[in-house]
């Protein structure tokens, strides 16, 4: 995939509380939310690799374009051509 990306990330499940846009990838999506939990995220361009834990670890989920509530969610990672 060589197209843009874009993610809203949320505090709370079904998209409430705290948001946040990301077009990149982010290794600790508690840091970047300032301690603060990720439940869930509006996928709106792009294919991504959402892992459990920081620094891309734990169990991997794919991501195409949609709604995803109350993901784990600790790392993400753009699906690009070189991974």
């Amino acid at each position: 995939y060589t197209g843009n990306y874009r993610m809203k990330i949320f505090e709370r499940s079904d998209f409430g509380g705290q948001a946040m846009e990301l077009n990149e990838d982010c290794p600790d999506l508690r840091q970047r939310f300032h301690n603060g939990d990720v439940s869930s995220a509006n996928v709106m361009e792009g294919y991504w690799i959402l892992h459990e834990h920081p620094n891309y670890t734990g169990r991997q989920f794919f991501l195409r374009p949609g709604e995803y509530r109350s993901p784990t969610m600790g790392s993400l990672r753009r699906v690009t051509d070189n991974n």
